[in-house]
C-alpha cells in the first residue's frame, strides 16, 4: 500500500501525508481487537478463528477497493484490522504450541518467511499494479490469497474440539472496553496532533485519558483470575526486556516501510514501479535470514546477535537518510538488503526468545501482547514519521503537500535513534537467555 500512497493521494485529492491515516486505522484497529484474540480461541478453537480472521480480512480489503473516499477507505482498513488481530496471535500460539523449544530457531525463522515473501513481492507488485491498473487492486489482490488460505487452514490445521456450551472463563468485557479504548485514545491523539485535527489541550486530555484507562486495567486485571490480557507474563524477565525493550526499535520498523517509497517516489521522483522495485530490496534482505540466523544464534547467542544487528540496523536507518537522488540504484538496493537484513535478524530473535521460558499456559497472553506490543509501536512509528515530515517541511519553509529530500533526513537520523535505544536495552539480557532454543551443529540448516 505504501507504494501506492502517491497515486491514492491523487484519486482522492488529498496531501499525501494524509493517507497515514489508512495506515495506522489498520494498526490501531488491530492492536484494539488484538486483546480479545486469545479468549476467543480458547472459546471457539484456534483453527474457527484463524479461519474467520482470514474471511474477515478478506472482506475489509474488498471495502478498501470499493472505498470512494478516504473516511470509508479508514474505516475499511478498520475491518481489515479485526481480521488481522484475529489472525496473528493465533497463528503463532498454533505454532509455538507444536514445536519443541530446541526447534523453535529453525520454527520462527519459517514462520517469518510468509510475511517475508510478501514484503517482498508488496511493494513490486503495488508499483506494477499502479502502474498498469489502478490502486484498487492493491487490495482485491488479497481475496484470492485469502480464500487459498482458508482452504489450507482447513486442510492441515486439525479440527478443533466442539466449544463448550458453559466456557470455563468468562469474557471480561470492562476489561476489554478499558483497553481498547485506551490505546485507542493513545494512538488517536498521537495521529491527530500529526494532522493537527484537534487543539493541544484537547490532545493532550485525550493522551492522558488513555494512560489513565491503560493504568486502571492494569490495578484491576491484578485481582482477576482470567483477564484480557495477563501482564504476569511480563515477570518472566526475557519476555520483559525483549518486548519494552525492542519497542523503539519496532516504532523505527513501523516508521521504515513508510518512509521509504516516499522518499524513492516524492524525494527522487522514482516511477512507481522502479520504487517498488528498490523497496523489495529490505524484504530480500529479511528472506536471505533463514541463511544465517540459526547459525548467528548457535554461534553467538541471542543477546550478541540482538545486540549487534540492532546497532547495524539503526547505522543503515542513518545512511538511507543521507540518499540522494544521485545515489546509484544499485547501491540503494545493497543497502536496502543489508539494513533488511539485520532488521529481521533482531526481529526474529526478540519473537523467539521472549518465549523460550514461557509457561506453555501462558503462551496465548504472551503471544498477544507481543503482537499488540508490535503492532501499536508500528503505529506509532508511521505516525512518528508524518510527524517529522511534516515539521522538516515547515523548517524547510514548505508545506507537508510539498515534501523534499531534505526533510527525509531527519526522519531517518531519528528511527536511527530509536535502534540504538534498543540495542543499549538488551545489553540488559543475560548472555545464556534463551540456550535451551540453540540448536546442534548437525541441525542447521544447509
Amino acid at each position: 500500500m505504501a507504494t501506492a500512497l502517491p497515486a491514492m493521494a491523487r484519486s482522492f485529492e488529498v496531501q499525501v501525508l494524509h493517507l497515514n491515516l489508512a495506515i495506522t486505522a489498520y494498526l490501531l484497529s488491530l492492536a484494539v481487537f488484538l486483546p480479545a484474540s486469545a479468549w476467543m480461541a480458547s472459546r471457539f478453537g484456534q483453527r474457527r478463528v484463524f479461519c474467520a480472521a482470514v474471511f474477515l480480512f478478506a472482506l475489509g480489503s474488498a471495502l478498501c477497493a470499493a472505498a470512494p473516499n478516504v473516511p470509508v477507505l479508514v474505516l475499511s482498513r478498520m475491518v481489515q484490522g479485526i481480521g488481522g488481530a484475529m489472525m496473528l496471535p493465533v497463528g503463532r500460539t498454533i505454532l509455538l504450541r507444536s514445536v519443541a523449544p530446541d526447534q523453535m530457531v529453525k520454527a520462527m525463522v519459517w514462520f517469518t518467511v510468509p510475511g517475508v515473501l510478501g514484503r517482498l513481492s508488496g511493494p513490486l507488485l503495488g508499483g506494477v499494479i499502479v502502474t498498469w491498473t489502478s490502486w484498487h487492486w492493491i487490495f482485491l489482490f488479497n481475496i484470492p490469497f485469502a480464500a487459498a488460505g482458508i482452504f489450507m487452514a482447513l486442510r492441515l490445521i486439525e479440527p478443533d474440539p466442539d466449544p463448550p456450551a458453559h466456557p470455563a472463563e468468562r469474557f471480561d468485557i470492562l476489561g476489554f472496553g478499558l483497553l481498547a479504548l485506551g490505546l485507542a485514545a493513545i494512538l488517536g491523539s498521537l495521529e491527530s496532533a500529526g494532522h493537527a485535527l484537534l487543539n493541544g489541550p484537547a490532545n493532550a486530555a485525550l493522551f492522558l485519558t488513555g494512560g489513565a484507562m491503560l493504568w486502571f486495567y492494569a490495578r484491576r486485571s491484578r485481582a482477576l483470575p482470567h483477564p484480557v490480557l495477563d501482564f504476569s507474563t511480563l515477570r518472566n524477565s526475557a519476555f520483559r526486556l525483549v518486548t519494552l525493550g525492542g519497542w523503539p526499535l519496532r516504532l523505527a520498523i513501523g516508521a521504515a516501510p513508510f518512509l521509504i517509497p516516499l522518499l524513492l517516489q516524492v524525494g527522487f521522483s522514482i516511477a512507481p514501479l522502479n520504487a517498488g522495485l528498490l523497496a523489495t530490496g529490505t524484504a530480500v534482505g529479511a528472506l536471505a535470514t533463514r541463511v544465517v540466523m540459526t547459525r548467528a544464534i548457535n554461534a553467538f547467542g541471542f543477546r550478541t546477535v540482538l545486540i549487534i544487528a540492532s546497532v547495524l540496523a539503526a547505522c543503515f536507518y542513518g545512511v538511507y537518510g543521507l540518499f540522494s537522488a544521485t545515489t546509484p540504484h544499485g547501491l540503494m538496493f545493497a543497502l536496502f538488503v543489508l539494513g533488511g537484513l539485520c532488521t529481521s535478524m533482531v526481529m526474529v530473535s526478540m519473537n523467539t526468545l521472549g518465549f523460550a521460558t514461557m509457561p506453555r499456559s501462558l503462551m496465548g497472553h504472551a503471544s498477544t501482547i507481543s503482537t499488540m506490543s508490535q503492532q501499536v509501536s508500528m503505529a506509532a512509528g508511521v505516525v512518528s514519521a508524518g510527524w517529522i515530515l511534516g515539521a522538516a517541511s515547515h523548517f524547510h519553509g514548505r508545506t507537508p503537500a510539498q515534501l523534499e529530500a531534505q526533510d527525509f533526513v531527519p526522519a531517518f537520523s531519528s528511527i536511527a535513534l530509536l535502534a540504538l535505544a534498543s540495542a543499549w536495552a538488551f545489553t540488559r539480557l543475560d548472555a545464556r537467555e534463551g540456550d535451551t532454543m540453540r540448536v546442534r551443529s548437525k541441525d542447521l540448516p544447509e
